[in-house]
């Protein structure tokens, strides 16, 4: 059992100002507890590390580009506390010659302190990104930037142990200029070539906006359902079929290609080739695209440990339905409630059939403000999408379609197809089972916590019951009671047992 929220601490913002190779970026963050979500985000493409391999320093230009946004950044920020502001420069300061030049401007002009990352604590914070949005990953994080690529194991202290600085960011590798694939592939084979055995994985997760703009692509390609990029699955074929797409084209034929970033045409190719080359030598079988990376990975570091080991899916929920004005108490109640029976059922999330029913459970009354006619598609639609960690496409979908069974009886939610594609049919009827559960706990308590524990549900061989404890028979009266059991009873494929 999860705890409930009235505990956790009070909302906050947090801002991260991040001095990368290719952009400098201003993001900014809600944190409830472990939920992280990103209120505003604004970028300057820069490419602060885009003369770095010839001259060894700064791009004269990318640096007036990145001065100017910082000091616009500092302007949105007036107002802030010091401490709830993080600034981190990477690759390209660490490695140029003017870095703390122009890390002392930034100062002068802006009153900023921009913190130098090392290659060890960028490829750490890369990998408790990773965490902060899937805290069961295992396997192998690559961090790409403009100028390097991290590669970090994920487990050990702090969730990171292993990691590795590599040149194989895109300006490193001779970006802006037209791909020379042979010669690339080379580099890159090159470099990896010591870390084989290190880094070698079956599941790799893929952060940086490049890989996330290549999986992108490859959705349009297939058609894929759900454009979300966080938690994106490409199986090996796939990432080396999108790879060697991009890879292997001009540049006017990737300006003719939809779904590509205009932005990054010219560093694309490398970033494919990269990507191709580490699936090759390290036999990467599944490749995750992580949205969550270096400052996310800041931001959960910085929380305290009690903080870090609750759980972003069920926090996350739990926020959304709060920013509705629903008492939290609700959530606990009925996954309290809930949970001896569906613990019978057998499993469809292999080990994350618990996780999910608490998340369900928190997202119960996310459409209770919301008009009746149209709350069932409204609720779905804003869980499908819903910008909260801690969860797979396959189990998007699925508490997707469980919102939606809770607020009506109807069989088929909305992009009935789009969910078919992801969960498969036990999954969507153990979601419709959920959801009307979750109704009748709503609809028998009036939804007050405190009077489900006057009921019970069980299952008991081919039979669901709902009984009510001595003196509270009456809770049981009434034709929508016996309604919405029987819903839930023919959602099981059981037979129901009232009183």
């Amino acid at each position: 059992m999860w705890p409930r929220g009235d505990s956790r601490p009070e909302s906050r913002q947090a801002a991260v100002i991040d001095v990368g190779s290719n952009s400098v970026r201003l993001v900014i963050y809600r944190l409830d507890g472990r939920a992280i979500w990103t209120v505003y985000n604004e970028k300057a493409l820069a490419g602060l590390g885009r003369d770095l391999p010839s001259t060894g320093r700064l791009s004269p230009e990318g640096v007036e580009i990145a001065l100017t946004a910082i000091r616009r950044f500092r302007a949105v920020l007036d107002g802030w506390r010091a401490e709830d502001v993080t600034a981190a420069a990477t690759a390209a300061v660490r490695e140029a010659a003017d870095g703390p030049a122009f890390l002392k401007r930034v100062r002068e002009e802006t009153g900023l302190v921009v913190r130098t990352l090392t290659g060890d604590e960028e490829a750490r914070y890369a990998a408790l990104g990773v965490i902060a949005g899937q805290p069961d990953a295992e396997g192998v994080v690559g961090d790409l930037g403009g100028s390097s690529l991290e590669l970090v194991k994920l487990g050990g202290l702090g969730g990171a142990d292993d990691g590795a600085t590599l040149p194989l960011g895109p300006f490193a590798l001779g970006a802006p200029r037209p791909l020379d694939a042979e010669r690339t592939r080379r580099l890159v084979d090159a470099a990896i070539a010591p870390h084989v055995e290190r880094f070698s994985t079956k599941h790799f997760h893929a952060v940086g906006g490049a890989w996330r703009n290549l999986a992108l692509f490859q959705m349009e390609l297939i058609d894929y359902p759900l454009h979300v990029a966080h938690q994106y699955e490409m199986s090996r074929a796939d990432a080396l079929s999108v790879s060697r797409l991009i890879g292997r084209q001009s540049r006017a034929s990737l300006e003719r290609m939809q779904g590509l970033s205009k932005k990054r045409i010219e560093t694309l190719p490398y970033s494919a080739v990269v990507l191709e080359a580490l699936i090759e030598r390290l036999g990467f079988e599944r490749i995750t695209i992580s949205a969550f990376g270096v400052r996310e990975g800041m931001l959960l570091d910085a929380m305290a440990p009690e903080v870090r080991e609750r759980d972003p899916l069920i926090e996350g929920c739990e926020a959304l339905t709060a920013a509705r004005g629903v008492p939290s108490e609700l959530g606990g109640a009925l996954e309290a409630w809930l949970t001896p029976a569906f613990e019978k059922l057998t499993p469809v999330f292999a080990g994350r059939d618990a996780v999910l029913l608490a998340a369900a459970c928190r997202l119960a009354d996310l459409g209770v403000r919301l008009h009746p006619d149209h709350r069932a598609d409204l609720a779905f639609e804003q869980v499908l999408r819903a910008p909260i960690a801690g969860m797979s496409h396959a189990e998007r979908a699925y508490l997707a379609s469980v919102a939606f069974a809770r607020h009506t009886s109807a069989t088929t939610p909305p992009e009935a197809e789009a969910v078919a594609r992801v969960i498969g049919a036990d999954r969507r009827q153990r979601a419709r089972a959920l959801g009307a559960a979750i109704r009748l706990a709503c609809d028998l308590s009036g939804r007050n916590p405190r009077l489900l524990e006057k009921s019970s549900l069980s299952i008991q061989g081919d039979k669901v019951a709902l009984t009510a404890a001595t003196g509270w028979e009456d809770m049981l009266l009434g034709e929508q009671t016996a309604k919405r059991a029987q819903t839930l009873a023919s959602a099981l494929k059981l037979k129901l047992e009232l009183g």
